[in-house]
């Protein structure tokens, strides 16, 4: 292909990616893909100039508008921001920066924020009063979409204190992560599509032809820009027009940061990478502006871009790739999941060759096939998945991959269980589920055996040193030596590790045993009533049941288990192995100020991690659940709380308890004020 061809392929290419994600809210491949392609085109049209065209996608801003609103033509074009990748990038900018300006590069104020995946949107006032608001369009000309934008809760009808002037409000349209949560569960509710992700849910609620199908969606507005349409204000800093917006009643971003100096400014953005997961809403990069106005006036603008800002994109987490091949793997519950193989991709920082398809229905609406281009995500620590095929014009697929009926490990059949969508094998003493076991058992959240991992498990497995949990602890130093990759101070050090697990509280050892239905809050409420092993292996149904936070479906559960042969036989052989197999917290001295309340946290406690908070809670009695219900006592409001809870919290009645009230809470079973 011809440089020449090339391009014309670039051009199309991009624009028909632009109409999907700007007009249609559908984007048809991952951000990233779509700046590889961008990047691709200017370096292309840099190299050879003379193929340069001026109506190239490269020097457009978003998408010509619909025919749906009423087009509106911008007081002040809005702008795109010009793209870095890392560090070096940013580096680079911030020197051109400094360059231009002729300043000491540590002197240089820069303002440091989120950049938010989600709808610009541009808010006119005049006197104080909204009258008209748009989307960014191509940046000239956008859509009318005023009366849908009034059904925004936190969008300010009138300026508090306003001036008696034009201003322009400028800012991103979100769905915080968990009102995107909840819109998906009220979807499942319906029998209705979930939303792909919270940037389309929130475009095509926007975007709505009926303001009051908007306003039943959980849209937000964070405001990061104010311009000053009859230059009738009087800023020196950028940060001062944003405290404006907030005093005004606008969201702005309290994350972002006001930094002296290039190497702070690099470290803030490096802060935003790592805690991007910790924040109410979706990021896909960070925006680094100047802060000083009268220097971004000496620096300017290109034909797209402010040259006194940068966007720094974060590493993506959705990338498109081939599939190779779907395989079944077994877990220590004998669940059969599909996965892909993949051709190997950087996602979110890390390569990835395999992606969960999670179980047969999941492959079957996806209808993903070997040979399929497709859609990876991996946010955060959640392991990849496989989203959806790229649709490939003219291509032909494969036929479509069906579920195996027998187990790829030990051949018995796989069968699903009453309704439920997994497929399971049912042999017990299928090689892979005991892998996965042992595994767990030995897993940090569990028993926390340094380095027994899963190709150590399947070694000692593999020469029949162990054929179950059990026989952990009857290992020995000399079992161990010369077995490849062990020696002396090895060997000593795993057998070690096996012998301090011996003293692991009982809730510890019942998450370690992988009962199923029992996490670590189900673990603490049974070794808290039961205070060992063997008074809990003995318990009736009906005494288990009886448990708050455990309920019937657990209790079954449990109950079952300890009336299995395999695993009374199991039981009996830990309990000869000298584990302690007991609750020492179950004896507690505090008072149960709690007990039988059902309180519910939400958002961060000053002085306590998530785990202590619930942990201090049923200490005194009480249950942790991770919903609001009608049983739910009171709802302890942190920092940055989930939206769904609060909502479902006020419709329900059940009071809300400020984090300052958490320890009076604890001590006396009551606190001092509710929030309203």
């Amino acid at each position: 292909m011809t440089p020449e061809e090339r391009l014309a392929w670039l051009r199309d290419e991009i624009a028909r990616h632009n109409e999907a994600y700007f007009i249609h809210d559908a984007p048809s491949i991952p951000d990233a893909d779509y700046d590889a392609l961008t990047k691709e085109l200017r370096a292309l049209e840099a190299e050879f100039p003379e193929l340069r065209d001026e109506n190239s996608v490269s020097s457009k801003v978003g998408a010509p508008t619909t025919n749906l609103f009423t087009p509106v033509l911008h007081h002040e074009t809005m702008l795109s921001l010009d793209n870095v990748f890392d560090v070096d990038e940013l580096r680079q900018w911030s020197a051109r920066v400094v360059k231009m300006l002729k300043t000491d590069p540590q002197a240089l104020r820069f303002a440091v924020e989120p950049k938010i995946d989600g709808l610009a949107l541009s808010i006119t006032y005049v006197d104080g009063s909204l009258t008209q608001a748009a989307t960014r369009g191509d940046g000239r000309v956008g859509e009318d979409v005023t009366e849908n934008v009034k059904t925004i809760r936190n969008v300010p009808r009138t300026l508090k204190g306003g001036p008696r002037s034009r201003v322009e409000v400028r800012g991103e349209v979100f769905l915080a992560r968990d009102d995107f949560e909840e819109m998906n569960r009220q979807q499942v509710a319906l029998g209705a599509k979930e939303f792909a992700n919270p940037r389309n849910a929130a475009a095509g609620s926007l975007r709505q032809k009926d303001p009051t199908a908007t306003a039943k969606r959980p849209l937000s507005f964070l405001a990061y820009q104010l311009v000053d349409l009859d230059a009738a204000l009087s800023f020196t800093y950028y940060s001062e027009t944003i405290r404006q917006l907030a005093d005004w009643g606008f969201l702005t971003a309290e994350e972002s940061k006001i930094v002296e100096g290039v190497e702070a400014m690099i470290g803030q953005s490096d802060w935003f990478e790592e805690h991007r997961h910790d924040l109410r809403y979706d990021i896909d990069g960070v925006v680094i502006k100047v802060d000083d106005l009268a220097q971004r006036e000496q620096l300017g603008f290109t034909s797209r871009a402010p040259r006194w800002a940068i966007a720094r994109k974060l590493p993506p987490e959705e990338r498109t790739t081939r599939l190779l091949a779907i395989e079944v793997s077994i877990g220590r519950t004998g669940r059969a999941t599909p996965y892909a193989v993949l051709e190997p991709v950087v996602v979110a920082g890390s390569t990835v060759s395999m992606a969960t398809l999670h179980n047969q229905d999941q492959v079957v609406a996806k209808d993903v096939r070997p040979g399929d281009l497709v859609i990876v995500r991996k946010a955060g620590d959640v392991i990849p998945e496989v989203v959806r095929a790229v649709t490939e014009p003219g291509k032909r697929r494969a036929k479509k991959w069906t579920f195996p009926a027998s187990c790829p490990e030990c051949g018995h059949p796989l069968v699903r269980r009453g309704e439920e969508s997994d497929t399971y094998c049912v042999n017990p003493t299928c090689p892979a589920q005991l892998l996965e076991q042992i595994v767990h058992f030995a897993s940090r959240g569990a028993l926390d055996i340094e380095g027994l991992g899963e190709q150590r498990v399947g070694q000692l497995l593999g020469v029949g040193l162990i054929s179950d949990v059990a026989d952990l602890f009857t290992l020995r130093v000399e079992d161990l030596e010369g077995l490849e990759g062990f020696g002396q101070l090895s060997a000593t050090s795993l057998v070690r590790a096996i012998n301090d697990a011996r003293s692991m509280p009982l809730s510890r050892v019942l998450v370690g045993l992988g009962v199923r239905h029992v996490g670590p809050v189900a673990a603490r409420e049974l070794a808290k009533r039961f205070h060992n092993l063997e008074v809990l292996a003995a318990a009736p149904l009906d005494e288990i049941e009886a448990l708050d936070g455990v309920g019937p479906v657990i209790a079954q559960s449990v109950y079952q288990y300890f009336r299995e042969d395999d695993n009374r036989e199991r039981i009996a052989r830990l309990i000869a192995s000298e584990l302690s197999l007991t609750e020492p917290g179950a004896t507690t001295s505090l008072e149960a100020t709690l007990a039988g309340k059902a309180v519910v946290v939400t958002g961060s406690v000053p002085g306590y991690s998530r785990d202590e908070a619930e942990a201090a809670i049923v200490a005194r009695g009480g249950t942790s659940p991770g919903s609001v219900s009608k049983k739910t006592y009171c709802v302890v409001v942190g920092e940055a709380p989930g939206a769904s809870k609060l909502t479902k919290a006020e419709e329900l009645g059940i009071p809300m308890v400020g984090a300052d009230d958490f320890e009076m809470l604890l001590t006396t079973g009551v606190w001092k004020d509710t929030l309203t």
